[in-house]
């Protein structure tokens, strides 16, 4: 219940002890500002990584290839593996049922014009799979298809960035653009999670830039998407199964590490979260260090303030003051003390994370906050604190003999 003359004996302690009660409460604020900014970097960190790897669906397997570093069943060291559109079918074949989609790549570089405006974009040659390889979101339009493929269309596909450089404020939609002079359609314009360097990016027919750049068959790299189905255990599976399957297609050694790349995201994201992860726990670790730094700050001044009201507190108990209610006197002191001095940090701390916002991107943190359940947890631990700071000196306090406190000088 609220009792108006316990909450007036407290607030007249405070008032005696001015200067102890705020270094006290200043220990607190500082320790629980302490714990949410660094709180918040870490979240703001995990969602650099996020946002990273947003930009790709997360059970991509990326295929590329490089040069023999041995040689092997008559072939010298040093040879350059190309894969070509074979080595895609063969993909498809081996592990039809466990592809849920796939797609090559052919990379360029093309000088772009439409009317007076121009700009040098890179240009990624592809299968329709990559748009949910990719993530790639259409604003207008749409990607390429099959049929597209098929007929070798001069189609194109831009990035919203290259249609503002482009078109200015025109639609793209429909209207042919100079590429190194020839002229391409554009039948969509996309947006892409990954940012300005996606969204400066075009997409071409895979066969279209084959038969364009001396009619070969050559692809670059060839993604393809696990199905989900098969777990992560059988896609670091698939990943040894297809380096196999390459390595025995090119004659190359089982112990050639130049010669075939396969990097999957999930793997990546694993180990950049794990790191992320330990961070952050050496992050709550640091922050509940600050927070019992304040806790035996607060619960020094509740040592002072015990001894100096002794007499008062012997007086308390002659007139038959139960052990309780003093305990619960101090207790509550103590409480209220760590529960302001908290709160003005933890406000404090929010307003300047919030201020903060993604000024630090270069340092790969990227909108720092903390969420509802870090401020819940935040307000429990104030709670704990300022209980735990309170209690060892209330208990001293409630077990004095009036005797022996009324002696006290």
């Amino acid at each position: 219940m609220f009792d108006i003359d316990r909450w007036r004996e407290i607030f007249q302690s405070i008032q005696k002890n001015k200067l102890r009660t705020f270094l006290g409460a200043f220990t607190v604020a500082l320790g629980i500002f302490i714990f949410t900014v660094l709180f918040g970097m870490g979240n703001g960190l995990k969602n650099t990584f996020n946002e990273f790897f947003m930009d790709d669906a997360q059970n991509v397997i990326f295929i590329s290839t490089g040069r023999t570093t041995k040689a092997y069943h008559g072939f010298k060291e040093g040879r350059r593996i190309q894969l070509k559109n074979e080595d895609f079918d063969l993909l498809k074949k081996e592990f039809g049922d466990k592809i849920e989609y796939i797609s090559a790549r052919i990379y360029k570089s093309v000088s772009a014009k439409y009317k007076k405006e121009s700009g040098v974009y890179n240009v990624r040659a592809v299968h329709p799979d990559h748009q949910f390889l990719e993530n790639t979101i259409m604003t207008e339009g749409r990607f390429l298809n099959n049929l597209d493929i098929k007929n070798k269309a001069r189609y194109a596909v831009i990035g919203r960035l290259v249609e503002k450089d482009l078109f200015v404020n025109e639609s793209a939609l429909n209207k042919n653009i100079n590429m190194n002079g020839l002229s391409w359609k554009v039948i969509g314009v996309f947006r892409d999670a990954g940012g300005d360097n996606e969204e400066r990016q075009i997409y071409l027919p895979v066969s279209t830039v084959q038969l364009i750049y001396k009619n070969t068959d050559h692809l670059d790299q060839i993604n393809l998407s696990y199905n989900l189905a098969i777990g992560v255990d059988g896609a670091r599976k698939m990943v040894r199964d297809i380096k196999k399957t390459l390595k025995k297609k090119f004659h190359v050694a089982k112990d050639d590490r130049g010669a075939i790349y396969v990097r999957s995201v999930f793997e990546n994201v694993e180990m950049n979260m794990q790191f992320v992860n330990v961070l952050q726990l050496i992050v709550l670790f640091i922050g509940i260090g600050t927070l019992f730094a304040g806790a035996i700050g607060i619960g020094n001044i509740m040592v002072f303030v015990v001894k100096e009201r002794t007499k008062e507190l012997g007086i308390r108990k002659a007139l038959g003051a139960s052990p309780r209610s003093i305990v619960w006197l101090i207790l509550q002191e103590s409480i209220f003390v760590t529960a302001i001095a908290g709160y003005a940090g933890l406000l404090l701390a929010v307003f300047v994370l919030s201020r903060m916002g993604n000024s630090l991107k270069d340092y790969f943190i990227t909108n720092p906050q903390v969420n509802t359940s870090t401020i819940v947890t935040a307000t429990i631990i104030l709670i704990v604190v300022g209980a735990i700071a309170g209690y060892i000196p209330a208990k001293r306090a409630a077990s004095i003999r009036p005797i022996v406190a009324l002696s006290d000088d």
